[in-house]
């Protein structure tokens, strides 16, 4: 993929092209005038941990997200037996990466975790993730028995009014949210929104009581992400969320990173356009985000940097 088809990905909503103009005309001229930190970043170019360094640079340094002698969740995307490139799963390196960020702030302790589809501890070893998340100081935690998460309400929530929330999460100062960006046979994507889905413990629900409209209310619960970081650097375009061959993915080689979840959601769609078409308005759950307030879809709303390395 070229260099300018990424940065009309990051801000297309992948609909019509005169869409398309004029959301990239509106952002081109945000970049030229953005001083204050922007809303959304997105990187295109690099390794996962190059590419994770300058983002977060331009989003004001991990010392705006992370304090000393703060516990710190990182919450990829761990939920398949997979190697690092079939995509199913967050690419390791920039999970690495954020956690030596994070440490380096001064964080007392950062936990990386996910409940899993397939075992997990083949899941966490053959992702990569415990390896990487362990070599950078890390401490990677299991979240498949029930035990381990607790009650909470969701008084926002249309469909899903409360859910048990992983307690390693709840005891959290602050937490990231790293998906990676791929195709989904029941929700059409999974990308930041649908990764919430490994913060809870009973999954069956969300498929049994409208998928879509569960995965929005889960996003309604008060601990908010600092900061929701896509991994883009290969998705999976098709046969998601586990994908049957290396050939179901692409190399983009690019990430997303936005506070903003609703957002950061609709300028991956418009990115993963570039390799595959996936229509944003059969992903309800990002409309369906967008009316309970927890973001915008109006990316030329927002001030958004765009870098190429």
């Amino acid at each position: 993929m070229k260099r300018r088809e990424f940065f009309k990905a990051s801000v297309a909503i992948g609909v019509s092209a005169l869409t398309f103009n004029k959301l990239s005309a509106a952002l081109s001229s945000n970049e030229i005038a953005v001083e204050a930190t922007p809303d959304m970043v997105a990187v295109m170019g690099g390794a996962p941990a190059e590419m994770l360094q300058r983002a977060l640079k331009e989003m004001g340094g991990i010392g705006k997200y992370v304090k000393k002698g703060q516990s710190v969740v990182i919450k990829p995307n761990i939920g398949w037996d997979k190697k690092p490139d079939f995509a199913a799963n967050t690419n390791p390196d920039l999970v690495n990466e954020l956690v030596k960020q994070c440490l380096r702030a001064g964080a007392k302790k950062v936990t990386v975790f996910d409940h899993t589809c397939d075992n997990w501890q083949k899941c966490y070893a053959n992702s990569g993730i415990k390896a990487a998340v362990e070599a950078a100081g890390g401490n990677i935690v299991p979240a498949n028995d029930e035990s381990y998460y607790k009650t909470t309400t969701l008084p926002q929530g249309v469909k899903l009014k409360s859910t048990k929330i992983h307690q390693a999460l709840l005891d959290a100062d602050v937490w990231f949210n790293v998906p990676v960006l791929k195709h989904h046979g029941g929700a059409n994507m999974s990308i930041a929104m649908k990764n919430y889905m490994g913060i809870v413990w009973d999954r069956p629900y969300f498929h049994n009581n409208d998928l879509q409209q569960c995965i929005a209310d889960i996003c309604t619960w008060q601990k908010k992400p600092v900061l929701n970081i896509v991994d883009a650097y290969r998705c999976m375009r098709k046969n998601g969320p586990q994908g049957r061959s290396v050939s179901d993915t692409s190399l983009l080689k690019a990430v997303i990173i936005s506070p903003n979840i609703v957002a950061v959601d609709t300028a991956a769609v418009g990115l993963f356009n570039q390799v595959e078409k996936m229509d944003i308005n059969v992903v309800e759950h990002i409309a369906n985000g967008e009316k309970l307030k927890l973001g915008t879809q109006k990316l030329d709303t927002l001030k958004v940097k765009r870098i190429k390395l």
